[in-house]
This record gives structure tokens, C-alpha cells and sequence, in this order.
């Protein structure tokens, strides 16, 4: 019974045809990313915005998402790719770090938004579900590259990690938390409350602020985040300090900063665009309506 709580990975590659590799990593990536914009066009859809503008979106956030996230990663880990320069762009390798995503994302949306003359705020409320499930879908590539793993553990539900990628002063443990788990697990919760928000706001008009989904994701996911960080062996780290829980409680902070201006404070978010030119990227309805 115990052994059937046990995750061992099958390893990286799916299959492999002459030079061609199909890695899992790679897999997930790409489902994410068709799974979180088909996501995001059916949320705009039903706020009345042009689905087509999603589409394009997608396109600026997975060109500079995927690079900073490798970029973010190589950089905090440089001393493993001197005279190595081949492997920096290896990123089927493993070694991207959502953090660097999410600033590459927030920088390219910006500029989205500001040539488009669309709210950030409402595209980000749109983009935010699809985010936090790429994310839970793209832990498990860490599962299948033996990477990411937690400290040592002998709970019902450990995960064996191969010699070959425990970090030498583990290397007589076998087995180690499921970090790529319990990270996966967390947001998928957060992705069922960020739906839950998005519908009931439907049924509310005018309760739900622009702004408040994607501030209540960087809450809820960078408090778990937070604590998951804690349990890791192999964190990107700034002199003492575990680089993700660093950010994790500045997002915590921004997040509910946010919220209190919404709803303290009753004021809006500061935006690219004028509210009154945001309008024009959304749809009308039958009756005119927006």
C-alpha cells in the first residue's frame, strides 16, 4: 500500500526519432500554453471583449515569458553555465523560473496594452486563470527531469529521485518531498476560487473591480509558493536568501495593496489607457450594450 503512494519518474524523454527528442517537459509547456489561450478567450467571450485580442496577446507573452523565464534562471545559476554557453539556451534541459516569466508576461502585457489602448487590468483579469493552470500543468515537468524536489522524507507519498540528480549532500537519501506536487495541487485550488471570482462577478455586475482577479492570484498563489519554497533543495538563492519567497512576499504585499486601493479606497487602478479608450476593445451586445 505504501508503494503505491511512491513517484518515481519514467524520465524526460517520450520518445526519440533519430535526432528528433520529444521531451515531456516540452509537452507541457505547449499544452499549457493552447490549454490557458483557449481558456482566456472563452473568459473574454463572456465579458463582452474580443477574443481575437487574447489570441494576439498570447502570442507577446509566450515570446517573452519563456526566454526571461530562462534568463531569470541562467542568470541566479551562472556559475553552471560558465564555458558552457550551449546550455544556456537548453531549456529542454529544465532551469526556467516562473518568476522570471511572470516579469516577462507583465512588461510585454504592458506594452500589449498600451499600442492596443486596452485596459492592463482587464487583460490580466482575463489572463490570470489561464496563468496559475499553465502553471499547475507545467510543475509536472519537473516531476518527469527528477528536478525541484524537497528535502528528504519517508511520508507515504515521497518521490525517489535517480543519484544522478540528488544534490552530494543528499546523496544517501532516497527519497524527497513532492514539491512539483503540492505546488500543482495549490494551483489547481487557486484556479477553481480564480473561476469561481470570474462567475460570480458575472452574476454581479459592478461588484467585482477590474483588477481584483489578477491581484487575488498574486496572493493566493505566492502564499503557497511561499511555503512550498521552504521545503526545496535546489532554490535560486540571493546571498542567504531563497530568491522566490523574496518575491513571493513583495507580490503578497503588492497584491493586497491592490486590493485595499479597490475596495478601501474606492479608487481604480492606475492603467496604460484611459478607461473611456479601454472600451473600445470590448464587444456589444445585441441591445448595444457593452
Amino acid at each position: 500500500m505504501v508503494l503505491a503512494f511512491q513517484f518515481q519518474s519514467p524520465g524526460p524523454i517520450i520518445s526519440q526519432f533519430g535526432p528528433l527528442v520529444l521531451r515531456w517537459y516540452s509537452l507541457l509547456i505547449v499544452s499549457a500554453i493552447i490549454i490557458g489561450m483557449t481558456l482566456s478567450q472563452y473568459l473574454a467571450k463572456r465579458r463582452r471583449i474580443n477574443p481575437e485580442l487574447v489570441a494576439d496577446l498570447a502570442l507577446w507573452l509566450v515570446v517573452a515569458a519563456i526566454p526571461c523565464a530562462r534568463l531569470y534562471y541562467v542568470l541566479f545559476e551562472w556559475k553552471n553555465y560558465v564555458g558552457r554557453p550551449e546550455e544556456i539556451i537548453a531549456i529542454w534541459h529544465g532551469g526556467i523560473a516562473i518568476h522570471g516569466a511572470m516579469i516577462g508576461a507583465t512588461l510585454a502585457a504592458l506594452i500589449f496594452a498600451r499600442l492596443n489602448k486596452v485596459s492592463f487590468w482587464q487583460l490580466a483579469d482575463l489572463v490570470a486563470p489561464s496563468a496559475i493552470l499553465g502553471q499547475a500543468i507545467g510543475r509536472w515537468g519537473n516531476f518527469f527531469n527528477s528536478e525541484a524536489f524537497g528535502d528528504p522524507t519517508n511520508l507515504p507519498w515521497k518521490l525517489y529521485i535517480p543519484p544522478a540528480n540528488r544534490p552530494p549532500s543528499f546523496q544517501q537519501f532516497e527519497y524527497f518531498h513532492p514539491t512539483f506536487l503540492y505546488e500543482s495541487l495549490w494551483n489547481l485550488t487557486v484556479f477553481a476560487g480564480l473561476l469561481y471570482l470570474f462567475f460570480w462577478g458575472l452574476r454581479h455586475p459592478g461588484r467585482l473591480k477590474v483588477g481584483t482577479i489578477m491581484l487575488t492570484y498574486l496572493v493566493a498563489y505566492s502564499c503557497g509558493r511561499f511555503w512550498i519554497e521552504g521545503l526545496r533543495t535546489d532554490s535560486l538563492m540571493l546571498g542567504p536568501l531563497k530568491m522566490a519567497q523574496v518575491i513571493s512576499l513583495v507580490a503578497i504585499a503588492l497584491g493586497l495593496a491592490g486590493l485595499a486601493w479597490l475596495y478601501r479606497l474606492k479608487r481604480p487602478l492606475p492603467d496604460v489607457v484611459a478607461p473611456e479608450t479601454a472600451a473600445v476593445s470590448q464587444t456589444k451586445s445585441p441591445r448595444g450594450e457593452l
